[in-house]
């Protein structure tokens, strides 16, 4: 592209030269200064189309975007709706009136209308946190209890995934960060929620507080799973992105919680960071303001 833009400049300037000297009077002395000047409009005719160019690419792109996420989202609603639809129809069409029928396939087609929930309440988070309305309520608190809760919070999802999740190390003193509690709780479940979604059985997921900085800490989240491919890492964080393209999942789920991660961090003003290597396992970390002693 770039040959062809230099060979297309030097034939129009070819062409504007040879313009110019047959307007030139036979017995004036040719001037390059009669030519600077075209050659800045020229030069700015050229800024513009390649502006163009890439205001195309970026509209195709943002195309393709729309068109994936609008696919992925009709998947994550169809599929409940589906479940619940067929799971309803089959009870109004006689099943009802068998006990056990009915208890079971109403407990389905509740875990359905739940799993709409999860999908319709995260969507609402991340728009609220786009659109600026969701803010953040910062308080002083001991990170090391909230990752506690949180251990306590997926116990038995973890060990029903075959996975222990733990601290790297023992840490007896309080870390204070100043931070929104409720919201980096939901980033910490989030996160090992997802290392547990794609770990490996008798697996580990460990969790690391390190200082970043002076008045930085940064959080590690670190398992020995599946890993993920370099090409997918940028895309991790976009709503209902997949790595697994079948669509198949180990776990429920939204499909939007790196992306709900992703807002809340940027809504603190920190840094979140991936690192992931197949079969080897995956980090994810995050910043916050905070110091440990």
């Amino acid at each position: 592209i770039l040959l062809i833009n230099n060979l297309v400049k030097r034939f129009i300037l070819k062409k504007v030269k040879a313009i110019y000297n047959d307007l030139l009077p036979t017995n004036h002395p040719q001037n390059k200064n009669y030519i600077e000047p075209d050659m800045e409009v020229l030069n700015m005719l050229q800024k513009y189309a390649d502006d163009k160019k890439l205001e195309i690419e970026s509209l195709k792109d943002q195309e393709n975007y729309r068109k994936e996420f609008l696919g992925n989202i009709s998947h994550e609603l169809k599929t409940p709706l589906f479940t619940i639809q067929g799971y309803v129809l089959t009870l109004l069409q006689g099943a009802i009136k068998d006990k056990n029928v009915r208890e079971k396939y109403l407990k389905r087609t509740a875990k359905g209308v739940e799993r709409l929930i999860y999908v319709v309440k995260d969507l609402d988070l991340i728009t609220q946190f786009e659109m600026g309305t969701k803010t953040i309520d910062r308080t002083n608190f001991d990170i090391v209890t909230i990752i506690e809760n949180v251990f306590d919070l997926l116990e038995m999802q973890a060990a029903k995934n075959g996975i222990k999740i733990s601290f790297n190390k023992k840490y007896h003193k309080p870390v204070i960060v100043f931070a929104d509690q409720e919201r980096i709780q939901q980033v910490l479940t989030n996160l090992i929620i997802n290392s547990l979604k794609y770990g490996v059985d008798n697996g580990k997921t460990e969790v690391g507080i390190e200082n970043f900085s002076n008045e930085k800490i940064i959080i590690r989240v670190i398992d020995n799973g599946e890993g993920i491919a370099e090409e997918n890492i940028p895309r991790l964080f976009e709503r209902f992105y997949r790595v697994d393209k079948s669509g198949n999942r180990k776990q429920g789920g939204s499909g939007l919680g790196l992306s709900i991660v992703k807002h809340i961090i940027e809504a603190h003003q920190e840094k979140i960071l991936v690192k992931s290597k197949p079969g080897v396992g995956s980090e994810f970390s995050f910043t916050l303001t905070g110091n440990l002693n």
